[in-house]
């Protein structure tokens, strides 16, 4: 599990069930049944590997599962 680009993550996000993304406050999020998950907004580089386990934790995603994807 490395460092990802924001629109791998939407793509593999929506491959998990997610949709989205939609308009948000400070951040874009994607929604799956009742769980709304923030995006990073666009930014230069990648999304790091910390933020992405942290985003995963709140997703509940295992990390044998993402990395499966």
């Amino acid at each position: 599990m490395g460092p990802i680009k924001r629109r791998d993550l939407i793509r593999a996000l929506r491959e998990l069930g997610f949709e989205g993304p939609y308009a948000g406050g400070r951040h874009e999020f994607m929604v799956k049944g009742a769980l709304r998950l923030a995006i990073p907004n666009l930014h230069q580089g990648e999304i790091g590997r910390a933020l992405l386990a942290r985003m995963l934790k709140q997703a509940d995603i295992d990390r044998q599962v993402w990395e499966d994807l």
